[in-house]
């Protein structure tokens, strides 16, 4: 078997290929352009986020027999595509899933305290304890919109806060557990006091969170978003936030986060955002702590090693 890496990883990957006595070429370099031209030769596919898997691609991808997928998201990836060429996916969901929760509850934790702006004004001089007066995790009722690996291990760490997690997802059954209760949209949307987007982004979710949702919530709530960026319209948050409606939000993905990219009308929300007390931001973090950086390979390979031992 052959693999092509055509992203940077963590260094452990190639230590663990070559337990397996797996061939690989460790390519980061490669662009789109590369990757075509090179794709042919090889049994198996390693990318992160830089590579779009579609139609073209997979023309050119006459012998491939897997993609490995470092990370959860799927978006990139023409599914259809892969599975009309019968090629396995991979992903790694599991692997990061404790670091976007602590990381969720991290900016949470960071925005009910106002701890951001509480340590910027010591820093100053200034010690206004009344002005950073915070509010209590404990007691809040916390809705989870989609309920898999990461919005799991959230609401495990959230049940230790004493607070109620209800928890939504269109995809699963019976996924109640000692952390969340399962419940419906509509239950969610009456009662959150926080609500935390944990959902992959597709057709449905592109811009879920807009005008529209925000006035459908029963009152006031939070918002945290550690999924990705298209999922929430930021103009939308923008005026939840002039409104009072949205009463801060927790953001680790922005619709555009190319940030010297940003269209006239996304450079002006993030303008309101960035300057807010009431909104914690960060760089797409979430999942990438160092521990994760090496579990998500070891998923991988663990996954691809028990796929090629019960096909053998």
């Amino acid at each position: 078997m052959k693999i092509l890496i055509a992203d940077e990883m963590h260094p452990s990957l190639l230590d663990m290929l070559n337990e397996q006595g797996w061939s690989y070429d460790y390519q980061p370099q490669f662009r789109r352009d590369a990757i075509l031209s090179h794709i042919s030769s090889y049994d198996g596919l390693f990318i992160r986020s830089k590579t779009r898997v579609d139609e073209e691609l997979l023309a050119q991808a006459q012998n491939l027999r897997f993609i490995a997928r470092a990370g959860a998201g799927l978006d990139l990836i023409d599914l259809e595509a892969v599975q009309g060429k019968n090629i396995r996916l991979f992903h790694a969901g599991e692997g990061n899933r404790d670091a976007v929760a602590e990381h969720a509850l991290g900016m949470l934790l960071c925005l009910f305290n106002n701890i951001l702006r509480a340590d910027r004004e010591v820093r100053q001089g200034i010690w206004d304890r009344e002005g950073n007066r915070g509010i209590e995790v404990m007691g809040k009722t916390v809705g989870i919109i989609g309920y898999g690996n990461n919005g799991s291990a959230t609401a495990r760490r959230l049940s230790g806060f004493g607070c109620k997690v209800l928890a939504y997802d269109k995809y699963r059954d019976s996924y109640g557990d000692p952390y969340a209760q399962e419940a419906t949209l509509e239950q969610i949307c009456s009662e959150a006091d926080v609500l935390s987007f944990h959902v992959p982004l597709t057709s449905e979710t592109r811009q879920w969170v807009n005008d529209a949702f925000i006035a459908n919530m029963a009152k006031p709530f939070f918002l945290m978003n550690v999924a990705r960026g298209e999922v929430v319209s930021l103009d939308a948050v923008v005026r939840g936030l002039e409104s009072g409606k949205v009463r801060g939000a927790c953001l680790d993905v922005l619709e555009n986060e190319k940030l010297d990219k940003l269209s006239p009308d996304q450079q002006k929300a993030f303008d309101y955002l960035s300057t807010s007390d009431r909104v914690v931001l960060t760089p797409h973090i979430a999942g990438w702590s160092h521990e994760s950086y090496v579990r998500i390979n070891e998923v991988l390979v663990r996954q691809i090693r028990e796929w090629v031992n019960s096909a053998s």
